[in-house]
């Protein structure tokens, strides 16, 4: 599992060079996966893309997640909570409140919870610490669908692929969702791009931008 930092500033094929997430805004995921391939030479085929609300149906549907939340994320999260709560009922989906995260510790999070405890870059090393969260409950959100019956995989696919983007089918995806099973409960192992020792900070355009090291 591996995070690319929004900030690095790669090339972008038939587009200016600029910060990576850029090449999702303007081409959708067939440009950022062109820009994956053409910058760290890879062969990426297929995707799933996933908005925050998508993100949230599939945490609620394994039951949430345990995190242990530090007293500095507290706030942040709840900013996000309230955030969602206000805008939700403006994309079509029926509105709902989620309560605030109330303290710090070891804690379930429902959906929102979660995925507003991933959003967070205001705590500890800004956006290096929130990929840390978003493997955590990428991580998290594994293990407990280890814990799905083979016989509810298509009714679980059923339930969350009308709120993705993705070029694999829902055939294809039972299949890899059965295959995963397979291999037991055991942690997925993690990586970012770049590595700490892997960039350099520097202004570009007006930009503060990760300019990676592609040689490493």
């Amino acid at each position: 599992l591996t995070s690319l930092m929004r900030d690095m500033y790669v090339d972008i094929p038939g587009k200016k060079s600029n910060r990576i997430n850029t090449a999702y805004f303007s081409g959708g995921a067939s440009l950022a996966i062109r820009t994956i391939n053409t910058n760290f030479d890879m062969n990426v085929e297929d995707y799933i893309s996933v908005d925050f609300y998508a993100l949230e149906d599939i945490i609620d549907l394994v039951g949430g997640v345990d995190i242990d939340v530090s007293k500095s994320e507290v706030k942040y999260i709840n900013q996000y909570i309230d955030e969602t709560n206000k805008i939700e009922g403006k994309f079509g989906r029926e509105k709902k409140k989620v309560n605030h995260v109330s303290k710090s510790g070891l804690q379930t999070l429902n959906g929102r919870q979660a995925v507003a405890y991933c959003r967070n870059r205001y705590s500890g090393r800004d956006d290096f610490e929130r990929t840390e969260r978003q493997r955590r409950v990428m991580n998290l959100l594994m293990q407990k669908g280890m814990d799905i019956s083979v016989t509810k995989i298509p009714e679980l696919v059923n339930t969350v692929l009308p709120s993705v983007e993705t070029s694999l089918t829902k055939t294809e995806i039972v299949g890899l969702a059965t295959t995963i099973l397979g291999f037991g409960k055991q942690d997925i192992e993690q990586f970012r791009i770049p590595t700490d020792d892997g960039f350099q900070d520097k202004n570009v355009d007006g930009m503060l931008v990760l300019v990676p090291d592609l040689e490493l």
